[in-house]
């Protein structure tokens, strides 16, 4: 099996990480002390690709299942809550790995002060990981752009495993701020000092928008007062559904490398937008309620249901992954995709042939009996992007904040580097989009 290491940062990066590390046990039958509870032949195929057996002293020859994860931030609280919960058990404790100043908000605090003080230690932990592989095939990141350690610190990790391991896939499940749950002032400086190092490092980033998880709950859910347990239960919803195909058998988009060949067709244009369907609440239970393939096919499609927040109809698809989940028809399936996507032809580019992908799992979703995630790379995403530069060019224009990032030993260069990255980058999609 070629495994894949998480590492989660900061604490926004650590409460979704924890979520998709209950919801993946969940499925693959290991409870949270880590020992397999179950009896479902896939569950265990392909357990490590996520996980490595451990037979201890105490355990003798009962296997413990452990994630293939590395837990860090700039500062102990989060850390230190999640050993104390249910699922503490579950990590491997010497994998924890936190600082003691914090990064205050600043991404120059997280990459140039508390990120190179623990980024050796981290290197380490890694590389111990990848001895315990046998083939590994990649990372995946998970990490808010709007705090300091998820920006600085975790810009600051991903260019040093890159430049390590540069044969392998780099992931990035990237939380964009909104400000309709902002605390913080200065996210748009961080998310976009952020995006230039996403840009060149990364090779496949799907963003989360937390604009569009607010909106789903208020407009779908019609629930007003989302917790972030419940954004990161959506959040949790759309990672179980990318990993699929990378944790049960499949054909398509097995591995990290084949879904990055199938969906980036130029380098810099790998910002993805999942979706799911059917949506639920964190206290909703759909299993037993079947849902038919059209209204699946037809969910995933819907902007409503993208965690994003843009409308895919104002741009065109370059590439689509869609991955069915429960006990489906495969012939249903195919002809209910075959018929939407000619249906939605102008909402993809003419000059790619066979651009729309189609995984089935016959294992289930959590709490689902049927269920379908989408991931889009569409020209689309640069509404998002457009959103957080205009924020971030606004401030810049007055050099407001700039003293607590060029106090922290930045240059303000930097500022003007990352806002053209940016910008070129929107042009980029936008040129595609209009070379349709």
């Amino acid at each position: 099996m070629r495994e894949i290491i998480t590492i989660q940062v900061g604490q926004c990066g650590n409460r979704v990480g924890q979520k998709f590390w209950e919801v993946i046990s969940d499925e693959h039958g290991i409870g949270s002390d880590g020992l397999y509870c179950d009896d479902v032949p896939p569950q265990l195929e392909r357990i490590s690709v996520y996980y490595r057996e451990n037979y201890g002293k105490i355990l003798h020859s009962l296997g413990k299942y452990v994630p293939r994860a590395i837990l860090t931030d700039l500062e102990t609280g989060v850390l230190d809550s999640i050993q104390s919960e249910m699922c503490g058990p579950l990590f491997n404790t010497d994998n924890f790995i936190a600082g003691i100043t914090g990064a205050a908000n600043n991404y120059a605090k997280g990459f140039y002060i508390g990120g190179p003080e623990l980024i050796e230690a981290i290197i380490e932990l890694i590389r111990g990981e990848v001895e315990y592989s046998e083939s590994i095939q990649g990372f995946q990141f998970v990490h808010s752009l709007g705090g300091g350690s998820g920006s600085g610190y975790g810009t600051l990790m991903m260019t040093k495993v890159k430049d390590d391991f540069p044969d392998c896939i780099v992931n990035n499940y990237s939380i964009i701020p909104s400000t309709k749950v902002s605390d913080v002032v200065v996210e748009p400086y961080n998310t976009v000092l952020s995006l230039r190092h996403l840009i060149e490092y990364s090779d496949a980033t799907y963003c989360i928008d937390n604009e569009a998880l607010f909106n789903i709950y208020f407009k779908i859910l019609r629930e007003n007062t989302p917790l972030y347990s419940d954004l990161n239960h959506l959040i949790s919803l759309s990672m179980s559904g990318i990993t699929t195909c990378f944790r049960f058998p499949a054909e398509i988009n097995s591995d990290l490398r084949k879904l990055a060949v199938n969906m980036v067709p130029f380098p810099r244009l790998h910002f993805f937008m999942p979706g799911f369907s059917p949506l639920t609440s964190r206290m909703t239970n759909y299993k037993g309620r079947h849902m038919p393939v059209k209204e699946l096919a037809k969910g995933i499609f819907d902007s409503n249901n993208i965690l994003v927040d843009c409308d895919p109809k104002k741009g065109r698809y370059l590439t689509v992954a869609v991955i069915f989940r429960g006990i489906l028809s495969v012939k249903e399936v195919e002809e209910e995709m075959g018929e939407l996507q000619e249906k939605n032809r102008r909402y993809f580019v003419k000059w790619l042939t066979n651009n729309l992908k189609i995984s089935i799992c016959d294992v289930p979703a959590r709490g689902l009996t049927e269920s379908a995630t989408i991931v889009g790379n569409s020209t689309s995403i640069q509404e998002v992007l457009k959103r957080i530069l205009d924020q971030f060019s606004i401030m810049l224009r007055r050099k407001a904040f700039v003293h607590w990032y060029t106090g922290e030993g930045m240059e303000e260069e930097e500022f003007t580097i990352a806002e053209e990255a940016v910008a070129d980058l929107i042009a980029e999609y936008q040129q595609h989009d209009e070379n349709n």
